[in-house]
């Protein structure tokens, strides 16, 4: 390209992104209404346009027709008359010249004579074609002192043409008057189609005022109250789901004050015999009456017992506020190796408790922290739960992680709880532990698109299965490389 036509297309660009520019400043500035009423306007205004140009193009050509036809017409009877210049006497001329014809005579390339005496349009070589046969008959429109004229030409013998020539005023008044009516028309139809818009845009608008007042509210009080839905259409369906908005952040809200509570509730208990054993330290030693070994040791055992505990506890809240889906970039693993994993780590913590393990290649695309958090929280939960030297069956069969234990079981009451944030039977209640773990572990299956379900019966233990999609025994097809071995 050029360093001219580089110069010449910058200039162009910079107009366009001007008018691109102030386009969108007078959008930001303009209401939706105004802007679809101005767009109705422009519509309309564009489309009465191209119709009254068309109408008037249209017009313009049959009016022309109509009046080369009559004067045709007129020519050909003179024609047949036998017209010569001195046929015409005195009174015909003036009848002519008020009618605004003139009549020519034209033999060769030269005008013979003027049958009116007038000489004031001027002949041209597309009448002297028709006088010398090159064409049958003609028809153009001649300028003279700025008045119109139809100039028509006919054969009149061998190698002549006889020529009328009519002012156009009729013509030209009629298309004057269609103009008029039609730019009259096309103004009406803007300004109706203007406030048509306007009045469709506002009413149909109003749910949407209705709308922002309702998210104003919110936004100012903090009250989540739906609001009416009037009628079946795109407006009532957004009403419907700003709706469920309203009600899912309730729900939101109402589960984060119930985590708020529910974890300062469990937070105080740990917390409390910490501070009871900090301050019988601190008030032994201020009495000068120190605890023995014995005592201190347990004291100590007491306060890392509760350390612990309160570690865990903060570690399961901040897995649970976790609100995000699952990661964004997973990668391919197998299932079998990560239940192995978990059973590894709890068998470190409950030595007493025998684990046996009957695991199959499973392949999951997934986040392998949360698979083995959940794995080992069932094992947790089923070694608490084992009577000393029991025996936890662990099995990975088609994707369902089964992991049963020979305790007490559950109580039927208890079974549609099991998985709730900080729930804990009664029994449970006399043990470590938060009532988070088995939530984690419905989080971390739903994030994978799976379940967890429990069955138990009370005096035989309790069954969790846990159920993530994969395949198997080849390793599904991913974006991200594949594990080494």
């Amino acid at each position: 390209m050029s360093q001219a036509t580089t110069e010449r297309e910058h200039p162009r660009r910079g107009v366009v992104e001007t008018v691109h520019q102030r386009m969108h400043q007078w959008t930001l500035r303009v209401s939706l209404a105004a802007r679809v009423a101005t767009l109705t306007t422009a519509a309309v205004a564009l489309t009465l346009s191209s119709v009254s140009a068309g109408v008037y193009v249209v017009v313009r050509a049959e009016l022309v027709d109509n009046l080369d036809a009559s004067i045709r017409a007129r020519a050909e009877q003179a024609v047949a008359a036998g017209y010569t210049p001195g046929a015409l006497n005195e009174q015909d001329a003036d009848l002519l010249d008020v009618a605004g014809m003139e009549i020519y005579r034209v033999e060769g390339d030269r005008v013979l004579a003027t049958l009116t005496g007038s000489t004031k349009v001027q002949l041209t070589e597309t009448e002297v074609a028709v006088s010398l046969g090159q064409q049958t008959s003609s028809a153009r429109t001649a300028m003279v002192d700025g008045d119109a004229y139809r100039v028509v030409a006919v054969q009149a013998g061998p190698a002549a043409a006889l020529v009328m020539v009519q002012r156009m005023d009729s013509v030209q008044h009629t298309l004057d008057r269609l103009g008029l009516v039609l730019v009259i028309t096309t103004l009406a139809g803007m300004a109706v189609a203007g406030a048509a818009g306007w009045a469709v845009a506002s009413n149909g608008l109003r749910p949407v005022r209705r709308l922002t007042r309702a998210a104003e509210h919110v936004a100012r009080t903090q009250e989540l109250q739906p609001i009416e839905v009037v009628g079946r259409d795109e407006l009532a369906r957004l009403t419907t789901s700003f709706n469920q908005m309203l009600v899912a952040l309730d729900a939101s809200q109402s589960q984060q004050r119930r985590l708020v509570a529910d974890a300062g509730h469990e937070l105080r208990t740990p917390l409390t015999s910490l501070r009871t054993n900090i301050e019988l330290l601190t008030q032994a030693n201020a009495a000068g009456r120190p605890l023995t070994d014995d005592q201190s040791t347990e004291v100590m055992v007491d306060i890392s017992a509760q350390v612990e505990e309160l570690t865990s506890l903060i570690g399961d809240l901040v897995e649970l506020a976790r609100d995000e889906p699952l990661h964004h970039d997973p990668e391919p693993l197998d299932l079998s190796e990560v239940v192995q994993h978990a059973i590894n780590r709890v068998q470190l913590r409950a030595p007493a408790v025998t684990f046996e393990a009957t695991l199959e290649p499973w392949w999951v695309v997934g986040e392998p922290r949360a698979l083995e958090r959940a794995v080992t929280n069932l094992l947790d939960n089923a070694a608490k739960w084992s009577p000393s030297e029991g025996t936890v069956q662990v099995s990975l069969l088609d994707g369902v992680v089964t992991v049963r234990d020979h305790g007490p079981g559950i109580a039927e009451a208890d079974l549609p709880h099991v998985f709730e944030r900080f729930y804990r039977s009664r029994e449970a209640r006399t043990l470590p532990g938060s009532g988070l773990g088995l939530s984690i572990v419905r989080r971390a299956a739903e994030r994978h698109g799976g379940t967890v379900e429990v069955e138990s019966e009370p005096g035989e233990g309790a069954t969790f299965r846990m159920t993530v999609p994969g395949s198997n025994p080849s390793p599904p097809h991913t974006s991200v490389s594949e594990p080494s071995q």
